[in-house]
């Protein structure tokens, strides 16, 4: 089909968005993952989830009327782009700079992110700097660590609010994201039970991994922290199994988790762990205007 019989629909509101582009997210829930689970904290805890300023969903429709593509902003975050047809791309970045919509970042598939970089460099006269180049992975068999180091896994509590506070702030900082408010984040991962820790036989903790509630089938490991002092010991790993497991044993059809491809411990640890490779995920940065041409 050309690519003129396309057509990009922005709304400002998630009901109306996932009413007419859901189906087209859960017909592959892993590739679409961040996207379910962003719109799915935006409906469930309210539009300000992310931050203040609106966020706007994109959707792009052929001719008869399907879904071929998504996009979505949750400002300061990355514009998040599902799989493009062919040159969309082009046409996204026409709408977004006649809407006169910034946008700091992209994220999504390999290819679809680098065409977009390329193309809103073009029309905006910036530049744009690839950040991340990311792993999509899904369980298959889980293999915790064996052996494990001393201790034990443990869900945490509201008692674990103010460290689990202070280690997301420490993600963050790590891999260079930006941060919802620390305690906001904390508070809506531990009312969905989502964060795993693993201690010390003394009843320490020492490591933490989170997952995203489950929706359209799949969740996702996120969040996976050790202080820098404790690790090496193999507390990540348990952290993340534990984590996986209690997906899987809350019905949870797939366990998701995206790693840095610039981080060959992580890569290896997790397919260790039994996750296997689904796709290429890519970040690029974009500058301001002025600082080309």
């Amino acid at each position: 089909m050309a690519t003129d019989a396309y057509s990009w629909h922005f709304t400002l509101d998630v009901e109306e968005f996932l009413d007419r582009a859901g189906g087209f997210l859960r017909s592959e829930p892993a590739l679409h993952t961040v996207q379910l689970t962003v719109t799915e904290m935006l409906r469930t805890t309210g539009i300000t989830a992310y931050g203040e300023d609106a966020p706007y969903f994109g959707r792009l429709v052929s001719g008869d009327g399907t879904v071929r593509a998504t996009v979505m902003h949750t400002p300061p975050f990355q514009l998040q782009l599902t799989a493009l047809p062919r040159e969309a791309a082009d046409t996204l970045a026409i709408r977004l700079v006649k809407d006169d919509r910034a946008v700091p970042s992209v994220f999504g598939p390999a290819e679809a992110a680098a065409e977009f970089a390329a193309v809103w460099e073009r029309r905006t006269n910036t530049i744009a700097r690839l950040a991340m180049s990311q792993r999509l992975y899904r369980l298959g068999t889980l293999t915790p660590p064996e052996p494990a180091p001393p201790g034990r896994a443990r869900a945490a509590g509201t008692d674990d609010s103010k460290l689990i506070a202070q280690w997301y702030d420490e993600f963050c900082t790590d891999v260079g994201a930006e941060t919802r408010d620390p305690e906001s984040w904390t508070e809506s991962r531990l009312a969905q039970g989502g964060v795993m820790l693993w201690e010390t036989p003394d009843g320490t903790p020492v490591s933490m991994a989170s997952a995203s509630p489950e929706v359209a089938g799949q969740a996702r490991v996120t969040t996976v922290y050790t202080p820098a002092p404790l690790r090496g010991r193999g507390y990540a790993g348990c952290a993340t199994a534990e984590a996986s497991r209690a997906a899987l044993e809350s019905g949870t059809k797939e366990v998701l988790l995206f790693t840095d491809l610039a981080n060959p411990t992580s890569n290896g640890l997790y397919q260790r762990l039994g996750y296997r490779p689904v796709a290429d995920f890519a970040t690029y940065d974009f500058g301001d205007a002025t600082t080309k041409g």
